[in-house]
């Protein structure tokens, strides 16, 4: 009898876009794809600044990593622009465009792996589909973010509806049911033309992302439906929806985490409002002073993850005029208010119960860790999908938007501010609607990997019985 011939697995390889947001749910993926594939080959790709940052989590110690050269320099960028962090917002254009010259070093090493190929790549990188279809490989696409912020944009950035229009309020033309209104839509796409280059490099993103065989999708089947939808008629292709992929949460150990947690203890259950608008992005500095002085009117205590206002580099550290006078000294005197300079362990502040709801720019890990951990959210989104995650977060009774944008003309208001944290922190109707609304998607964003049957589980087991069929 002739011996059955082996299947050879195929070897996935992983390639998130160059921003900090993006590179830690490509590693929790690489460890669910290790635990459902013991033995399985998986390598992420990425530059050797990035790698040398990363602490892998323990369930990635099969994972391995390769990095292929880029030199900022050489694209007109900072010699330390290695991440979108690094670069102001009128660098971010040349910086995408950047990005693209990582292909011939991405090419070789695809073509020197000996085994069938899947490439799993960032949709900023979409352009892997290419070198997938040369190698004969399957290929993915995977978003970080969700189904509808993503949909939106995509849809935003390829029609630029609020440019056939002088109105203040319009529909997409590919998805007419969802109207947004002109301050929804980042300045930077809001004055961009047909011919400029931010356009032509997003139009051959989504042009690359419809020559994928799959869309992974960061989000839950049972929450988003819709947007999942459209996200597939967009692309055409199959969507996956394998959320929530969350990065592991950061081990304790620092003196600044232990002081934090310790003063969390000292307040009562739900009564904190934790704020912080990401890891690469601030509010300007009139918006910080508004905000300071709404959070004092609001009488609830806050914390706050501090960094520099919009257009200030953050290597130079905080300086006291961003602030109104003598706010922090008031905040610490009352034990009403504790000011963190940079980073804040976001995870364990909101699974800390004394935390009651997260001011957030939206951004959508942000947004599923919160809800995770069923706490609500004020919404402030100041750019990218984040404006259409914050819409939708409002639409499921789970978020106060209190102001959009950070530019010059971006309003907010301190009266404003300090009535959305009283009404979602305190104990007001809305604020116990939301919280029950929250604990409701925390339980099904946790019950989608639970095991059988949970459909984040299914999702991805599909998605590898798929790529496992290809490679026959």
């Amino acid at each position: 009898m002739a011996a059955v011939e082996e299947k050879e697995s195929p070897h996935i390889v992983l390639f998130p876009f160059l921003a900090h947001g993006h590179v830690p749910a490509f590693l929790r993926l690489a460890a669910l794809l290790s635990a459902r594939r013991p033995g399985l080959d998986v390598t992420l790709v990425s530059t050797p600044h990035i790698l040398g940052s990363l602490s892998l989590p323990p369930d990635a110690s099969r994972l391995r990593l390769r990095a292929i050269p880029f030199s900022p320099a050489d694209h007109g960028l900072p010699p330390g622009a290695h991440t979108l962090a690094d670069v102001q917002l009128h660098q971010f254009v040349p910086f995408f465009l950047a990005s693209e010259s990582l292909r011939p070093a991405f090419e070789e090493f695809v073509s020197g792996i000996g085994s069938p190929v899947c490439i799993v790549a960032d949709a900023f990188l979409a352009w892997t589909a290419d070198v997938a279809r040369a190698r004969g490989a399957s290929h993915a696409v995977f978003f970080p973010g969700g189904a509808f912020g993503n949909a939106v944009l995509f849809s935003v950035r390829e029609h630029l509806p609020h440019a056939r229009t002088e109105a203040d309020e319009f529909p997409l033309l590919d998805f007419p049911d969802v109207v947004l209104h002109r301050t929804q839509i980042p300045w930077y796409i809001l004055t961009t033309t047909e011919a400029n280059p931010y356009t032509a490099f997003f139009r051959r993103v989504i042009a690359s992302c419809r020559k994928t065989d799959a869309l992974l999708v960061n989000t839950v089947q049972e929450l988003e439906p819709y947007g999942l939808d459209m996200l597939r008629r967009s692309l055409c292709a199959q969507t996956w929806p394998i959320g929530p992929v969350l990065a592991a949460p950061t081990p304790s150990g620092s003196r600044d985490d232990a002081s934090i947690i310790q003063w969390l203890d000292t307040h009562p259950p739900r009564s904190v409002l934790y704020i912080s608008f990401g890891s690469q992005n601030s509010i300007n500095a009139d918006q910080m002073k508004e905000l300071a002085l709404g959070l004092e009117a609001s009488g609830r205590p806050f914390l706050w993850a501090l960094r520099p206002p919009l257009g200030f580099d953050p290597k130079d550290g905080f300086k006291p005029e961003w602030l109104p006078d003598g706010f922090e000294e008031r905040a610490a005197r009352a034990r009403s208010g504790l000011l963190v300079r940079g980073w804040a362990p976001q995870v364990r502040v909101l699974a800390h119960p004394s935390t009651g709801a997260f001011l957030s720019h939206c951004g959508w890990n942000s947004i599923l860790e919160s809800l995770s951990h069923g706490v609500p959210l004020i919404g402030w989104p100041l750019g990218a999908e984040q404006f259409f995650n914050a819409k939708l977060v409002v639409e499921w009774g789970v978020c106060v938007e209190v102001a959009r944008g950070n530019m010059e003309s971006s309003a907010v208001e301190k009266e404003k501010v300090a009535e959305a944290v009283r009404t979602v922190i305190g104990e007001t109707a809305t604020g116990e609607e939301m919280r029950r609304k929250a604990a409701a998607i925390a339980r099904t964003l946790g019950a989608a990997w639970e095991a059988p049957g949970g459909s984040a589980a299914e999702s991805l087991e599909a998605f590898m019985v798929s790529v496992e069929t290809f490679v026959r």
